[in-house]
């Protein structure tokens, strides 16, 4: 009798062998802060970022998996007491109405189609997002300028734009820390020695992200009790870019939580300069909670 109960338990053990070598296997999370380079869980991370009133996400646009993140976060933050808005670099601000209108549900999906493919491309990444923002009732605010002014200004700088743009737009000069500007020759593919061609370029990044800071501190003024995440490049998210100028207009508590990137921002170099969560890149299976 006692070797036949051996041996069912020796059949069910090898039974279950498999599904638990499965769940064993199973993807995570593997999130690092950057203050000490220790890896968090993240709950541990939800309840920093909820201490702050907004949040910076960074991606690569046409990257599924970082767009999969934002989603996590968002959707944890949307359970919270504190209401919730999300800013998009994808969207102008002129184009405010039509976001409007989305989260409404008046606006029919093919109408908005039109309007978003005019604003920014890559429709099937940022679906969830939209339609999330959209059955959640989660205000969605445009923060960038028309494109043609700041490819003008990468082109022949700022100084080139009329009076009253330069005006409107306020005195944009060059002025980065190292860091923000070895990302800038980066993203130039290694034009950076071009002194000229880079200074336009810079004036065009800060352009972009004084504006997006302007306009989102226009909304934080006007909208007190929300909290907003900030979806964004992982160039205008991290510390140096839209956040440095949105602390240049208010004093406003801020949290940055970007991907890391190979060859931009990683786990052996990540610092709390740069960001204060870096979302390590473990596969596509791991950029979800």
């Amino acid at each position: 009798m006692k070797t036949h109960a051996r041996i069912a338990r020796l059949l069910l053990v090898a039974a279950l062998l498999p599904l638990l070598g499965a769940t064993a296997g199973l993807a995570h999370p593997h999130i690092l802060r950057a203050a000490d380079r220790s890896e968090v869980t993240p709950e541990e991370m939800l309840h920093d970022l909820k201490k702050a009133r907004v949040i910076f996400i960074g991606e690569l646009h046409d990257r599924t998996g970082h767009h999969r993140a934002q989603m996590s976060i968002l959707r944890a933050l949307a359970r919270d007491a504190v209401p919730l808005a999300i800013g998009l670099e994808m969207f102008r601000r002129d184009g405010q109405d039509d976001l409007d209108l989305w989260i409404d549900g008046t606006y029919p999906l093919d109408s908005f189609l039109r309007v978003y493919n005019d604003h920014w491309s890559m429709w099937e990444q940022y679906r969830d997002i939209f339609t999330f923002a959209r059955s959640s009732k989660v205000p969605l605010v445009g923060l960038n300028i028309p494109r043609d002014i700041s490819n003008r200004v990468a082109r022949h700088g700022f100084a080139a734009l009329p009076e009253r743009d330069r005006q409107a737009l306020g005195n944009v000069q060059c002025r980065v820390d190292p860091a923000y500007g070895e990302f800038i020759r980066r993203a130039m593919g290694g034009y950076g020695g071009h002194a000229q061609q880079y200074l336009f370029f810079c004036e065009a990044q800060l352009l972009w992200d004084t504006m997006m800071a302007r306009h989102l501190g226009d909304f934080l003024k006007e909208n007190p009790r929300h909290r907003v995440v900030v979806l964004a490049g992982s160039g205008h998210a991290w510390k140096f870019g839209i956040p440095r100028q949105l602390l240049e207009q208010m004093s406003v508590s801020y949290r940055v939580v970007l991907p890391e990137i190979a060859g931009r921002v990683e786990r052996g170099r990540v610092t709390a300069e740069i960001t204060d969560y870096l979302w390590l890149d473990e596969g596509e299976d791991g950029w979800s909670f």
